[in-house]
């Protein structure tokens, strides 16, 4: 590559997310498009599983007084990290899948005659709780955080963006029009978010924030 390619990062990088496109040669500016605030909450029933769409709901649960009761109740979630957080945590995960829908088609299948509990944020997606309503599933849908936009002025002339969630592209398009960068999505949910904005968008194989960096710099390497 001739020029180095100029990438923002919706969400600051661990040090070795970040080396992954510094040895690329990428120049890399970053900032948490997004915060979270764990909030109290208190249980209204004791229904038969939990659902898990985020690390977050995991982090805010681990604060919650009655962790350990929660403990005693299996778990289904989405997301590779979500579930080893859990399970790293002493909860028994028993499905997961990379996306809410496939999440909820294994419980409308499978489980249809169990009731849940849904510990999400303020901006959750409608996809899973829709489904469960569609099904006649009973559930208790319980808000543990808060996601807060919080957006930033980015650079001129970035050749790609990394978005991590539908709340980091809201954040960043408060601030930021999309001119021709690239736009490199952690999911397909993410990247809905963008449909008529702009066509350059790029979704990583996996739903994780190491396969968005690898498919940025298998993208720039291949022009």
């Amino acid at each position: 590559m001739e020029n180095q390619i100029r990438l923002l990062s919706t969400k600051k990088l661990t040090d070795y997310q970040k080396q992954l496109l510094l040895n690329a040669n990428f120049s890399v500016a970053e900032a948490d498009f997004i915060s979270v605030v764990n909030q109290s909450f208190d249980l209204k029933s004791s229904n038969d599983y939990l659902i898990f769409t985020s690390q977050n709901a995991v982090e805010s649960i681990l604060e919650n007084e009655k962790v350990s009761e929660l403990k005693t109740k299996k778990c289904f979630c989405v997301g590779e990290k979500t579930k080893a957080m859990l399970e790293t945590n002493g909860f028994e995960v028993i499905a997961d899948a990379d996306y809410a829908s496939e999440l909820a088609s294994i419980i409308c299948n499978q489980y249809g005659k169990s009731s849940f509990t849904f510990f999400c944020g303020n901006l959750r997606r409608d996809i899973l709780p829709d489904a469960l309503r569609l099904a006649g599933i009973t559930f208790e849908e319980v808000e543990v955080y808060e996601t807060r936009l919080t957006s930033h002025k980015a650079a001129d002339n970035l050749n790609g963006i990394l978005f991590f969630s539908p709340s980091g592209v809201q954040s960043f398009l408060k601030e930021n029009r999309l001119q021709d960068e690239v736009c490199f999505c952690i999911g397909s949910t993410t990247a809905k978010t963008l449909r008529g904005i702009t066509n350059k968008v790029v979704i990583a194989n996996q739903p994780t924030i190491e396969s968005t960096i690898a498919k940025s710099i298998a993208f720039f390497n291949k022009i």
